[in-house]
Order: C-alpha cells, then sequence, then structure tokens
C-alpha cells in the first residue's frame, strides 16, 4: 500500500529546546547535590542574607513585604520566599537555590533560542542552512551552560543566575521584535502585519526588563539602553516610510513606559519608607557605605578606561583561567566584525550583550562598585563573579563563529573538523577553570573562611541557651548565625522593627524600644564590635556572659538581662 504525503503536511514537532532544556537540568540538579554536599551553598555572605530577607518577610517579630529592606532589589527574595518556609530547606541554604537553577535552565535555552534565531535570519533556505544554525546554536548553548563559574552560581542564593536569564531573555524578545519590523514589506502591504506580530515580542521584551530591573542594578542601564534603541528603530522606521504611523509610535512610548517604572517606583518606596528616595544608594547598607567601611581599595577609581580593562579581565578569568582568556574576547570581536559584515541585522543584539561593560566601567570607576582580580594588583579576589555578565556575549559570539566556520570555512568532513576544533576549545578553556578552582567559588570560600570561626562560636553559645529566648540583635552582617542555630527570625529584635518612615525617630518603633531598655523585651542581647546594638543598646541592666574573637572579625559580646536572670534563679 503506497502512502502518500501532503507537501502542506504538518512538519515533525521540534524537540530541541526539550532536548537542551533536559540536558541544562540535568546539569543544574548535579551540580547542586555535589555543592549541598560539601556544603557550599551558604559560602557568600549575601547568599545568607538573600535567604533571610526572605524569610522575615512571614518570620519576624513583624512581618510582611516592608522586610523586604532596601539596596538590594525584591524580586529574588519574593520569589525565594516558598522556597524558604520550610525550615530545613532555609538552614540548609537549599531554599535559595531553586529559583537561581530554574533561571539557569532557561537562561540555557534562551542562548540557544537567539543564536537560532540570528542565524536562521540570515542563512536560510536549504538543509544546510538549517544544519548551521543548529550547530551554532547547540555551540552557544554548550558555551552558556557549561561555564564552572555559572554551574557554581546557580546552585546559591545569589542573583547572577537570574539577572542573566532576564537579560537574555530581554534580549531574545527585542530581536525577534527587529527582525519582524525589518520583515515589513510596504510594496506587499505586510506592514501592518509584522507591525502587529512586532508588539507581542516587544511586550515580552518589556516585561523581562521589568524583571532585570526588579533583581539587579544592571537592568536599569540595560533597560535605559534598550529603550534608546527602541526609539531610534522607530525614528528610522518612520523616516523611511515603511512603518511610519502612530499605533508604532504608541508601541514605542508604552514600552518605554512599562521599563520606566522600576527606577520610578523604586526611589519612590524608598522615600516613603526610609525617607530617602536615595537610600539604596547612600544608606548605611549602600554599596558607597559599605565601600568607605571595607577600605577595599579600587584599582579603576575615576578611571573608566581601567575599569573597563579591569572588568574585561574579570570575565576572562570566568571563562578560562591564565591566557586562555584572550581566546573568549578574541572571539567576541571576530563575532562582531563578521556581524557587521554580514548580518548587520543582528549588530544591535551583539551590543545590547556587550552592555554589561560598559555598566560595570562606569559603576567601577564613579559607582563605589570595586572588582579585584587575583592576577592583578590588589592581588585579590573580589566581586569576581561580576564578570559572568559578559558571559552570553561569549557564548553567543562561540555560536556564531562555529557557524561560520561550518558554512564558509572548508567543505566535506572538514567542516566537522572546525566544529569539533570550536568545541575542543571551549572544553580546554573550561578545563584550565576547572583545574584551579572556578573563580566565584573561590572567592565565596574565602569569604565563608572569614566568617565561620566568629559565627560559629556565637551559634555554639547561643543553641545553649533556653529554646524561646528572645534576642536583640543586629543581623546585618551575622543574620546567618540565627538561621544556622534554627533560631527562628521572629525570636530576633532587629533593625527592621521599627518604622523608618516615622522621622527622625520611632518612639513607638520596637526596635528603638528594645535598644533603650533590653530587659524590658529580650532574654539576651548580642553585639559585634561597631554594630548598632554595640553602639546604642542600654547596658545598665546587662550582664556580659561571654565575649567571642576572631581574626579578622570583629568581637562578639553576649549579654543576660538581669531581670532574666533573676527569674531564673
Amino acid at each position: 500500500m503506497n502512502i502518500k504525503v501532503s507537501k502542506n503536511a504538518a512538519a515533525l514537532p521540534d524537540y530541541s529546546y526539550a532536548q537542551v532544556g533536559g540536558l541544562a537540568l540535568l546539569v543544574s540538579l548535579f551540580s547542586f547535590f555535589y555543592y549541598f554536599r560539601h556544603s557550599a551553598l551558604l559560602f557568600y555572605g549575601d547568599a545568607v542574607a538573600h535567604i533571610n530577607i526572605a524569610r522575615r518577610v512571614f518570620d519576624s517579630q513583624t512581618p510582611g513585604p516592608l522586610q523586604l529592606g532596601t539596596v538590594w532589589l525584591p524580586l529574588p527574595h519574593v520569589l525565594t520566599i516558598p522556597f524558604v518556609v520550610s525550615d530545613a530547606l532555609w538552614q540548609n541554604g537549599a531554599g535559595g537555590s531553586f529559583v537561581s537553577m530554574i533561571a539557569y535552565v532557561f537562561g540555557v535555552v534562551g542562548i540557544f533560542r537567539l543564536v537560532r534565531g540570528m542565524l536562521e535570519a540570515n542563512f536560510s533556505g536549504n538543509s544546510k542552512a538549517k544544519t548551521t544554525t543548529v550547530i551554532g546554536a547547540w555551540t552557544a548553548a554548550f558555551a552558556y551552560g557549561a561555564n564552572p563559574n555559572l554551574i557554581y552560581m546557580q546552585t546559591t542564593a545569589m542573583t547572577e543566575s537570574l539577572y542573566l536569564c532576564l537579560f537574555i531573555w530581554a534580549v531574545v524578545f527585542f530581536a525577534a521584535c527587529i527582525r519582524e519590523f525589518q520583515a515589513a514589506d510596504p510594496v506587499n502591504n505586510s506592514s501592518a502585519t509584522n507591525k502587529s506580530r512586532a508588539q507581542i515580542p516587544l511586550n515580552r521584551c518589556a516585561w523581562c526588563l521589568v524583571g532585570a530591573e526588579l533583581t539587579r542594578y544592571d537592568g536599569w542601564f540595560l533597560a535605559g539602553a534598550t529603550g534608546v534603541v527602541a526609539v531610534i528603530i522607530v525614528l528610522w522606521l518612520g523616516r523611511s516610510r515603511e512603518i511610519g504611523d502612530r499605533p508604532l509610535h504608541w508601541m514605542a512610548v508604552k514600552f518605554l513606559l512599562v521599563v520606566a517604572a522600576v527606577p520610578i517606583l523604586w526611589p519612590t518606596y524608598n522615600r516613603l519608607i526610609y525617607g530617602n528616595a536615595l537610600e539604596f544608594a547612600t544608606g548605611d547598607y549602600s554599596a558607597r557605605a559599605i565601600e568607605l567601611r571595607v577600605g577595599a581599595p579600587n584599582p579603576a577609581l575615576h578611571s573608566a578606561g581601567v575599569a573597563a580593562i579591569y572588568f574585561l579581565k574579570s570575565a576572562q578569568l570566568n571563562m578560562a583561567n591564565g591566557n586562555w582568556g584572550r581566546f573568549w574576547v578574541a572571539a567576541s570581536f571576530a563575532a562582531l566584525i563578521f556581524v557587521i559584515w554580514r548580518m548587520r541585522s543582528q549588530v544591535v543584539t551583539i551590543l545590547l550583550l556587550g552592555i554589561p561593560l560598559v555598566f560595570y566601567a562606569l559603576s567601577m570607576a564613579y559607582g563605589s562598585v570595586p572588582v579585584h582580580v587575583s592576577t592583578w594588583w590588589p592581588f585579590a579576589t573580589f566581586n569576581q563573579r561580576y564578570g559572568l555578565q559578559l558571559l552570553p556575549l561569549f557564548a553567543v559570539s562561540a555560536g556564531i563563529l562555529t557557524a561560520v566556520a561550518f558554512r564558509f570555512g572548508a567543505s566535506g568532513r572538514n567542516k566537522g573538523k572546525l566544529v569539533a576544533a570550536m568545541i575542543a576549545l571551549i572544553i580546554a578553556s573550561y578545563a584550565t577553570v576547572w583545574k584551579a578552582q572556578p573563580q566565584c567559588f573561590t572567592e565565596a570560600q574565602n569569604n565563608w573562611r572569614i566568617r565561620y570561626p566568629l559565627n560559629a562560636a556565637v551559634q555554639r553559645f547561643i543553641t545553649q541557651l533556653p529554646h524561646h529566648s528572645l534576642f536583640l540583635m543586629d543581623l546585618s552582617e551575622h543574620v546567618g548565625v540565627m538561621e544556622q542555630a534554627g533560631i527562628p527570625l521572629r525570636q530576633v529584635v532587629n533593625s527592621e522593627n521599627h518604622r523608618l518612615w516615622v522621622r527622625p525617630s520611632d518612639p513607638q518603633g520596637l526596635w528603638e524600644r528594645t535598644l533603650a531598655d533590653p530587659p524590658r523585651y529580650v532574654d539576651f542581647v548580642i553585639a559585634f564590635d561597631g554594630d548598632q546594638v554595640d553602639r546604642y543598646a542600654n547596658k545598665a541592666n546587662l550582664i556580659e556572659l561571654t565575649e567571642i574573637h576572631s581574626t579578622g572579625q570583629p568581637g562578639a559580646r553576649i549579654y543576660a538581662a538581669r531581670v532574666h536572670l533573676n527569674q531564673s534563679r
């Protein structure tokens, strides 16, 4: 029996995205269990803080959304809340991993889709072109998902994985929007159709940018740059009269209004709650204030050029150890040159992926955000993870170059050899990172080794105290003590338990009342040298139980309130 297949029959389903996502999920789960087994999820002090900000929204003396605080943007903490309801997931840090892991998987799929879309727009028409796009997309996804530093970061509660995912998908949708605009054909009267089709990816891009803006301040700069590009495109299309009408301009206006919402609302929130619209930038826990307290040298201070060089070096060290990192920078330049030459419609995409270089150069030079690399002065590792922001650019560049090598570099069997050579270079590059240990992991481990002795000593002492005791403590630097001790945050009066919007002080605030008269409200007081409890708590009716010191850390003193000691007798 002969079966005729119609030429118009539906194509076989494309499982490429599911395959990419499935492999990324396996990598994510394997790495999570590995680092969980080695107790490395909470090496970063910031990871501990992120988990506990999410936790205190419902576990606090004064629970509620205002516990989200300032400085750090709220989206990562809001998404983490469901996963830290469990005491076990809160204590071991696993509750902070799920959001990062999910974002990692979607980020890998996003890179695959981005490169596939870029290549399909320029290499199309036959099976050879389809093979080219698939090879390029898979190479880019591999370069992104196999990065050792990202693999570690996505197991923690740090915000890099989530931001990179939103960054990538914002670029994916913006690139799709541009392609729809460029596909407009005024001769065949298809401009209206393409315009309406462009509305969907533009809206999705806007919401991805909103998510990025609510995750890291990098997103504010990205949204601004994307908004400028959107306006330029609209003006250009209007001038060329391909799609020059009022609805098109209204699309751009709506896009700008959506992405402008966060930079307007966040300072407003800070003004209403903290009395200072720039509290996140100038307050006690801002990057500027922390730099002044820590006194870390900034080798790029007031020099955007030097800052750009340091940031590029940081990015290289996230990709490879030693001089191997230069391969990735060279690959990016080569990909940019090819895109300008043969894929001009994709130039905007490449430039948007390079936005982190501009943002961090300015932040390092003028925004109190130092980045140290181990190979240059001051020969330390600090904020090394910021270099991961260029990983999408490097991965996309690798995908493009692999596709170019396959399409134009050789013929026959040599094509496979060129692709294999590119994959081998990526593997060799990442092998140097694994051999030397990922820089982000090293930085986190060093961070933990400094914090651990003091925190562990305080933790051991307070676990011997009555189980339902109430504490007065400034949680800003040492919240991990309570987390590891398994003491709910609702048993701790801390600096977030007051109404900051009442100025100059809140006479009814729990925090202020407890500082003024600790025995009336708590059983024990924990003070670290120089923190708010040490400086402002009334110690007249307190009895010092112990004093704890650790190299490189402020001393800790634990007090008991006399009234509670008398009652216990």
